[in-house]
């Protein structure tokens, strides 16, 4: 098996049967905020995208490169494609070209044939709680009959015994290290306080890899999944090249330091271009485009070299966001209160009025009355705010974005506050914009709060929780005799056996009252 990373958590995988190709990034992402680290746009993507299979991990956008997929890859390759509930990942590859696709079962080994007819054993191990990527993530485990790839990328999987039930010995294990959060940076805190904060950040992110490596056990392992590079003069303080501990960014070449301290030597580094060749355990060749120390030995200066190449293709970043000086409130009720309608479980767990303060115009978000309004006299400072410029509003409305954890948010442009903890439904809220999204997530913390529920329709008692994505069936059932149809999706289900129409399994409580 031969690997050659692409950039960021990206990989090219060549065996005997087939190549696949892994979470290709090159344009920059979150409002041209990210930018893969090394530079990876000199590597040859007509050929890198000449691939027989494709897996995309989720729809992280330095994971899903959008433009990239256009216009370098092969739309014949073959999709190895999550096990996710809502299918917005396969829907994006479709509107792409792409057409052909294994639909894997999570956590199941699968064998798929390349071009010439060999086979390779296939695991996608597929996250899908509401605060995995932007409704789901996913892991990779390959297998040509001699090497043992897991791929992990930035999945944070809770149980490795399916991987070495299945798969044995892993040989080579690649997978995130490093931050990708907009906390503590953006928070207003003093300065101290958010180094001390940033510092705990950083060894937590370490630490938890370090973990996942023991855990895994594999003989070889590449840090890899970040960090990115942030290139715009407002941004560059988030770089770690400055030897600040408080900086959540570490590069490889720090984490590879801490893994030999913690007593592990099979660390591999690989930049944009490395490649490995592998047989089961042993490692028969690593190979680099450029000497490694001509990135890490003057970091900051290749970060400013970097940054001046690129300042044509910012500039044109910046150049597409919307502009407009109409006040947002009327969109932003348009967007937020049909959601909110639909989210009970979701909006009592936010428990408080939300601010958006953009620009001069402020807009609160009240969840208890489930209504976006201005602000009232006298009412005082939220619990929970946000500082974002009104363009960056714009932009994700103009283009629909279902998702503002996974553009604005990751972006770092913008700053927030909060008295209390961590809201975790607020942020759910935020990457949910969608009836089939926000369904999921309600329906996903309601089951796992109470799954005896029911509902009555039409002389029927029902499980309220469709038992198809777990949609609210007192929102979205309708009886027609004794059908009942679930309008988030259409699937349909018999009320007196319970049977579903639709598909097989997925049986429903019901009963005549």
């Amino acid at each position: 098996m031969q690997i050659t990373s692409v950039g960021h958590a990206g990989f090219h995988i060549r065996t005997a049967a087939g190549t696949i190709l892994c979470d290709p990034w090159v344009n920059p992402a979150y409002f041209g905020s990210w930018f893969p680290f090394p530079d990876n746009t000199r590597l040859d993507w007509d050929e890198l995208g000449n691939c027989d299979f494709l897996y995309v991990s989720h729809l992280h956008r330095d994971h899903f490169d959008a433009q990239l997929l256009t216009d370098k890859v092969n739309k014949d390759a073959t999709v190895l494609l999550p096990d996710y509930p809502v299918p917005d990942l396969k829907r994006e590859l479709e509107k792409l070209g792409f057409h052909r696709f294994v639909e894997t079962e999570d956590s199941v080994k699968h064998t798929v044939t390349g071009p010439n007819g060999g086979e390779l054993d296939v695991m996608i191990i597929a996250l899908r709680a509401p605060a995995d990527g932007p409704i789901g993530d996913s892991g990779l485990v390959v297998s040509d009959g001699e090497t043992v790839c897991f791929n992990m990328n930035d999945a944070r999987p809770v149980d490795m015994d399916v991987l070495h039930d299945q798969f044995g010995h892993v040989d080579i294990h690649l997978l995130q290290y490093s931050g990708a959060i907009w906390y503590p940076m953006v928070y207003d805190i003093p300065t101290r306080t958010k180094a001390n904060f940033g510092k705990q950040k950083r060894q937590r992110g370490m630490d938890r890899a370090r973990s996942y490596i023991e855990q895994v056990g594999a003989t070889w392992v590449v840090p890899s999944a970040g960090p990115p590079v942030f290139l715009d003069d407002e941004l560059r303080y988030l770089n770690d090249d400055r030897g600040d501990e408080g900086n959540i960014f570490p590069d490889q070449m720090v984490f590879l330091e801490q893994m030999e301290i913690h007593g592990n030597t099979g660390g591999i580094l690989m930049i944009p271009g490395s490649t490995v060749d592998l047989r089961g355990k042993d490692l028969l060749e690593l190979s680099h485009p450029v000497a490694p120390e001509t990135i890490y030995g003057d970091k900051a200066a290749y970060i400013e070299d970097m940054a001046q190449r690129m300042a044509p293709v910012l500039a044109a970043e910046k150049a597409s966001w919307a502009t407009g000086d109409e006040p947002l409130l009327p969109q932003l009720k348009e967007l937020f209160e049909p959601i909110m309608a639909q989210s009970d479980l979701i909006c009592d767990g936010i428990g408080y009025p939300v601010s958006l303060v953009l620009g001069e115009e402020t807009v609160v978000l009240d969840f208890p009355q489930r209504v976006v309004r201005e602000p009232v006299a006298g009412e005082g400072k939220h619990r929970y705010g946000f500082r974002i410029d009104p363009q960056l509003v714009r932009t994700v409305l103009r283009d629909n974005e279902p998702d503002w954890v996974n553009t604005i948010f990751l972006s770092t442009r913008f700053t927030t506050w909060r008295i209390g903890g961590y809201n975790e439904f607020l942020y759910t809220f935020f990457k949910c914009l969608t009836d089939e999204r926000i369904a999921y997530a309600d329906g996903w913390f309601a089951e796992a709060h109470d799954d005896s529920a029911s509902t009555e329709l039409d002389g029927w008692e029902v499980q309220r929780r469709c038992p198809h994505l777990k949609a609210d069936l007192s929102k979205f059932g309708v009886v027609e005799g004794n059908t009942l149809t679930c309008n988030l999706h259409g699937w349909q289900w018999d009320l007196e056996s319970g049977r579903c129409k639709t598909s097989k399994g997925h049986e429903l409580r019901s009963r005549k009252l």
